[in-house]
C-alpha cells in the first residue's frame, strides 16, 4: 500500500521511538554485573568527618533489608545468576559488545532513513517566492490540462452523436 511521504516519516519515527526503548531495556538488563562502592568523602578542615565517614562504612549497602548483613559479607556473597529472570540474565561481555553493536549500528541505519524521507519534502531548498512561482506554474499547466480535457470531452460528445445516427440509420 502506497503512503505519502509524511505518513511514511512519520512510521520511521515510531519505529525508531521503539528501537530506542527497545535498545534501552535490552542494555540494561542484560549488561554485566557490577559492584559499586559507597564514596568515601574526604574533608580535611572538618576532622569529625572522618570518623563518621569510618561508621557509616560499617553500615549495610543503601537498599539492603538485612540489618545484621555488614558490607563485607554482602560483597562477598553476590546473587546466583542461575536465580536471575533468563530474560534479565547478564550477557557475555563479548555478546553484549557485538549487541551494542548492533543496536547502534540499527539507529543509525533508521535515523539514516529518516534524514533521506526529510530531504524528499518539499520546499526545505526553497525560499517562498520560488514556492509561489512553481505554484503559479502549476496553475498554468492546470489550466491547459484543463483545456485538453474540455476539448477530448466535446470529441467525445461529437463522436458519439455520431455513432447514435449511424445506430439509428442502421435500426431502420
Amino acid at each position: 500500500m502506497a503512503t505519502d511521504r509524511l505518513t511514511q516519516l512519520q512510521d520511521c519515527l515510531d519505529q525508531l521511538a521503539l528501537q530506542f526503548y527497545a535498545s534501552l531495556r535490552y542494555l540494561s538488563t542484560h549488561h554485566p554485573a557490577s559492584s559499586f562502592s559507597t564514596p568515601q568523602i574526604q574533608n580535611s578542615q572538618n576532622p569529625t568527618s572522618q570518623s563518621t565517614t569510618q561508621a557509616d562504612s560499617t553500615q549495610p549497602p543503601y537498599g539492603s533489608t538485612d540489618n545484621n548483613v555488614t558490607s563485607s559479607s554482602a560483597a562477598a556473597a553476590p546473587p546466583n545468576i542461575l536465580d536471575i529472570a533468563p530474560e534479565q540474565r547478564p550477557d557475555t561481555p563479548r555478546t553484549f559488545a557485538a549487541a551494542q553493536q548492533e543496536l547502534a549500528h540499527d539507529l543509525i541505519l533508521k535515523v539514516k532513513q529518516i534524514e533521506e524521507l526529510v530531504g524528499t519534502l518539499p520546499g526545505l531548498e526553497r525560499n517562498e517566492e520560488v514556492q509561489r512561482e512553481r505554484l503559479k506554474e502549476l496553475e498554468q499547466e492546470l489550466k491547459m490540462v484543463e483545456e485538453d480535457r474540455r476539448g477530448a470531452v466535446g470529441e467525445r460528445e461529437e463522436w458519439l452523436g455520431r455513432l447514435e445516427g449511424v445506430i439509428s440509420r442502421v435500426g431502420r
